[in-house]
């Protein structure tokens, strides 16, 4: 009851940051995202402070007002105070509390005040909160957020209100809440701002049961609590759904995550959910920048390897103008299918997921695991790439298996998706699923979305981890059986053809024929009388 409580709390807060926005001119703005996501995770990282302050100091926890008890103390004992919190605290100053900005939004200039405040928490922090670009560049927490406000004579009021409406709640009760509570946060925090904007890279969200079934495939429950120190990739990271579901299943203070992702704006996304999750000792791993062109994590100069790997890659992107630097000697290993080629009308549909793919195959640690969504054209094409890719796959015997998942599970794309499981320590059987006919379909805005009811999601989990079939629903193959259905991938070609016997004696077989013939003879019939009605009509109209 209370976790729901704090949960609408939350929602409120976001939903009356996001009615300043609107009556400043803001609703729909393209800044709007930054303003409503930075001033959520200033109020956060505020509160956080105060929470853990009050853990290590009971003279702070007792006292009226811990900003004022914080004020108090002097510059030695704020350090020492500071040094016993976690890194995954951000370090403030006193005047860096909302409720010292509340008690000066009289004086002059105060967006100025609340800009300076945001960017000098920024810097403070610099070394562990920044996102840094593929060119060694660092993007820092928070941006100037009056400049949005074209009118400068509305900034102080903007700020005023964006302020008065942050001191009125906390969210030190709900710092103890778990997983499920932040990813339904966030999910609501970036509802309107991670649409597929026209199928743009890195803008899919991916659904809950895709990530959800992906991690636990990926991690089964027997596993988790049990794996410690390991790396967990995404190459197309976008605000970071799927990395957060296999770091929950393996535990967040286990694992390490890097990630990669061309856009700015799901890098920020990205640094905010980690925050969120208690994942803040990643942060200095997400990288902003090109994947494919410039991927930046390595070990010396080859690339990193990683133990866990998932992805829900772009499938069809213009990647024309860097093409050709990508067929180049020094790719050759990583890329060993070929690259995609130009297409002369249609280069916005060249298949950018097969470079993804191959990627994450040569990223993978030896015994190392990863889950992709690909398109499911992919598990059958007769050649080319994806063919090729495959071969690789079931030659060097590193498939964990296939789920084929219904249509429109992502509202934003009419892609029908499949989710391929790759796993370099599986030499033996792979398990191949037809979860298409599962799910109901749903109305989400304009489009239309099937959703799968948890039972489903089990039951997919459930049968892939034991390695089970089940008629006209899973099947479990060898890798010679694989090579010899030309390497697809598709459960319904592994199915058992069904053939219906029945037990009947020779009269009522000949019964059967007898009907048979009767029926061909009354058939035959007709197309005689027919024929000798349209030769009549014929010749009645020649004569006319």
């Amino acid at each position: 009851m209370v976790e729901l409580e704090f949960q609408q709390k939350t929602k409120s807060l976001i939903d009356s940051l996001k009615s300043i926005c609107a009556n400043y001119g803001l609703g729909n703005d393209g800044n709007e995202f930054k303003i409503i996501t930075q001033t959520f995770l200033y109020k956060f990282l505020n509160d956080k402070f105060a929470y853990e302050a009050k853990k290590i100091d009971e003279s702070i926890a007792k006292a009226d007002k811990w900003e004022e008890a914080l004020t108090a103390l002097s510059e030695d004992d704020l350090e020492m105070l500071q040094l016993q919190m976690g890194a995954d605290t951000a370090r403030l100053k006193p005047t860096h509390f909302i409720n010292y900005l509340f008690s000066q939004q009289n004086a002059p200039d105060f967006a100025k005040l609340f800009d300076d405040t945001l960017i000098d928490i920024a810097i403070s922090n610099n070394e562990v909160f920044a996102v840094k670009t593929d060119g060694g560049a660092k993007v820092v927490l928070f941006d100037r957020l009056s400049n949005y406000i074209a009118d400068d004579s509305k900034r102080d009021n903007f700020c005023r209100a964006i302020i008065n409406k942050l001191v009125e709640f906390s969210f030190e009760r709900i710092f103890t809440q778990k997983f499920d509570f932040y990813a339904t946060i966030f999910e609501y925090l970036i509802k309107d701002y991670n649409s597929n904007s026209g199928g743009k890279y890195a803008e899919y969200f991916t659904p809950h049961a895709v990530a959800r079934i992906m991690a636990e495939i990926l991690v089964p429950k027997a596993q988790q609590g049990q794996i410690k120190n390991v790396s967990c990739y995404d190459p197309s990271a976008g605000s970071g759904t799927l990395l957060m579901n296999v770091a929950h299943a393996i535990g967040e203070n286990r694992c390490s995550i890097y990630t990669q992702d061309i856009s700015q704006k799901s890098s920020n996304l990205l640094r905010l959910n980690l925050i969120l999750n208690n994942l803040v000792h990643s942060i200095p791993h997400v990288i902003q920048g090109n994947t494919l062109l410039h991927p930046y994590h390595k070990d010396g100069s080859e690339l990193k390897g990683f133990d866990y790997i998932v992805s829900n890659p772009p499938f069809k992107l213009d990647f024309s103008d860097y093409r050709d630097e990508l067929d180049s000697k020094a790719n050759q290993q990583r890329f060993f299918a070929g690259i995609p080629k130009v297409k002369a009308k249609a280069t916005d549909k060249m298949e950018i997921y097969q470079l993804f793919l191959q990627h994450i195959i040569y990223s993978l640690n030896p015994g190392g695991k990863a889950a992709v969504v690909v398109p499911t054209g992919f598990i059958t094409a007769q050649s080319g790439i994806d063919k090729a890719i495959r071969q690789h796959l079931v030659e060097h015997k590193m498939l964990a298996g296939v789920v084929s998942m219904p249509s429109n599970i992502f509202a934003t794309t009419g892609t029908n998706v499949s989710i391929l499981f790759i796993d370099a320590a599986n030499k033996d059987q792979v398990v191949l699923i037809d979860a298409s006919n599962l799910g109901q379909k749903v109305k989400e805005g304009k489009n239309q979305k099937t959703v799968l009811s948890s039972e489903e999601e089990q039951a997919i989990i459930d049968l892939f981890n034991a390695k089970q079939a089940q008629e006209d629903f899973s099947v479990v193959v060898s890798y010679d059986e694989i090579a010899a259905k030309n390497y697809s991938l598709s459960a319904g070609q592994y199915f058992d053809v069904k053939i219906e016997y029945v037990d009947i004696t020779p009269e009522q077989f000949a019964e059967k024929m007898q009907a048979f013939n009767d029926n061909l003879d009354s058939l035959f019939g007709q197309s005689r009388e027919l024929e000798v009605e349209i030769k009549k009509q014929l010749a009645g109209l020649k004569y006319e």
